[in-house]
């Protein structure tokens, strides 16, 4: 039903939250498969992965990558995000009604100081993107990233909530 993919480089920790929090959904019958895109990493991301039973890529092509993915709709998210409870059943309607992307709401508890957000861009996978395969398969041109991938899609916002990875990082 729905293919993960996440970018990441040294980011082992990070990784394995999200995959923590995807075993449900996978368990559910809403995950089919996770693909990790890797920079180089120097850290014990590959094990993280091949733990968790997803496909590593340390060198990949864009479309052959979105081709091979299992699901009819691809979730891109960065490593460290983390969907709040209900996301799953919420997705699961979502994939079943609607023909259209979507992305997470933010999330009240984590929100950047007032400061911070004012004239600020949001980036594209800081709430996650749910894509159909066809129109991500589409827009993909060789040597791109999924951050370029997810710009420029209109999206419904799901009252799910996600903690953005930045959460993370900034601990």
């Amino acid at each position: 039903m729905l293919t993960v993919l996440m970018e990441c480089r040294d980011q082992e920790a990070e990784l394995a939250q999200t995959l923590s929090i995807l075993v449900t959904a996978a368990v559910e019958g809403l995950v089919s498969d996770v693909i990790v895109l890797d920079h180089a990493s120097h850290d014990g991301s590959s094990r993280v992965a091949d733990a968790a039973g997803c496909r590593f890529h340390s060198h990949w092509d864009i479309k052959d990558v979105l081709r091979s993915a299992r699901g009819e709709w691809l979730l891109f998210i960065e490593a460290g995000a983390r969907p709040q409870s209900g996301w799953i059943e919420e997705v699961i309607e979502h994939l079943a009604i609607h023909k259209q992307p979507a992305r997470f709401s933010p999330s009240r508890n984590y929100r950047r100081p007032f400061f911070q957000r004012i004239g600020r861009s949001v980036p594209p996978l800081e709430y996650g993107l749910i894509l159909p395969k066809k129109s991500a398969i589409a827009v993909a041109k060789s040597g791109m990233s999924l951050e370029a991938l997810a710009k420029g899609h209109k999206a419904t916002k799901l009252m799910s909530q996600l903690i953005p990875a930045w959460v993370v990082r900034s601990r």
